[in-house]
């Protein structure tokens, strides 16, 4: 109980670092989610998506948080 209370508040402390910027958090159960980090609070993550929607996802269940890089915009021709 002390140690998942301790991951959640590491986690926490983690998640409110990298609010406002995007991420993808892969979940313990094969389930990715990408969207920009609005809120984190009582141990849940809010996500939002390209298309607006909010996912909520409990800190308990999170394997890994990738931060993700919007690739360059390239000036040149499409053929």
């Amino acid at each position: 109980m002390i140690q998942t209370t301790l991951y959640k508040l590491k986690m926490e402390e983690l998640l409110k670092q990298l609010m406002g910027k995007k991420v993808d958090v892969a979940c313990q159960t094969n389930v990715n989610f990408r969207g920009d980090i609005v809120n984190v609070e009582n141990g849940v993550v809010f996500l939002r998506d390209e298309d607006e929607r909010v996912a909520y996802v409990s800190i308990e269940k999170i394997a890994a948080i990738y931060e993700v890089k919007d690739p360059s915009i390239r000036p040149g021709f499409i053929g």
